[in-house]
């Protein structure tokens, strides 16, 4: 765990990394790391992770 950064955050840095395409794994990775991945869940925040995903890797394979 990174102190001071809350499983949404932490969630959002994964998702803008571009490494994990799927919402399933950033709840993966975030028990991985000790934070409550339970908290992860929602339409509208699915909905929000997954455009920060898409965003992510459309910028790893076209960079500026």
């Amino acid at each position: 765990m990174k102190p001071n950064t809350s499983t949404l955050e932490r969630a959002f840095e994964l998702a803008s990394s571009g490494l994990y395409p799927t919402v399933s794994q950033i709840r993966l990775k975030l028990a991985r790391e000790g934070y409550p991945y339970r908290v992860v869940h929602g339409r509208e925040l699915k909905k929000q992770l997954v455009a920060a995903i898409t965003k992510a890797r459309c910028e790893r394979v076209s960079p500026p």
